[in-house]
């Protein structure tokens, strides 16, 4: 009985973890575009996610960092790509979002159509050791 309560208290540390990750990311991309460093706002939210790319730490329905470009227009794909690469570039941050259980990222702006996705673990240089 005692383990089940242990188990409980994890999984929702880990929540706890996540959520924080997104809230400072929000906090750190709403900074960017007051300081004119970024120029976009940039919002972060929980998806669902590619089933596709799941792997060994991946959360069930919600798998997905979903970062939305809050650019009034809709961007080239291009556009969508260097913002998503500001991510893939930076190996500890994808470790930290494979660690706490996302398996893809996600770019899309506020007023098109388009949208790109990769895989995570892609991106970890890990080779493929947690799939």
């Amino acid at each position: 009985m005692w383990h089940k309560i242990m188990v409980i208290a994890d999984w929702f540390g880990e929540m706890g973890e996540r959520f924080k990750l997104i809230r400072d990311f929000n906090r750190a991309a709403k900074n960017a575009f007051i300081s004119g460093i970024a120029p976009t706002l940039l919002e972060a939210k929980i998806t669902y996610g590619e089933s596709d790319y799941r792997h060994a730490f991946s959360k069930w329905m919600a798998g997905g960092f979903r970062i939305k470009a809050l650019s009034g227009r809709a961007l080239s794909k291009s556009e969508l790509i260097e913002v998503g690469k500001v991510v893939l570039d930076n190996d500890e941050l994808v470790r930290k979002l494979i660690s706490l259980g996302w398996d893809t990222l996600e770019v899309h702006d506020n007023a098109g159509f388009n949208g790109c996705k990769w895989k995570l673990m892609d991106y970890s240089n890990l080779s493929g050791i947690l799939t």
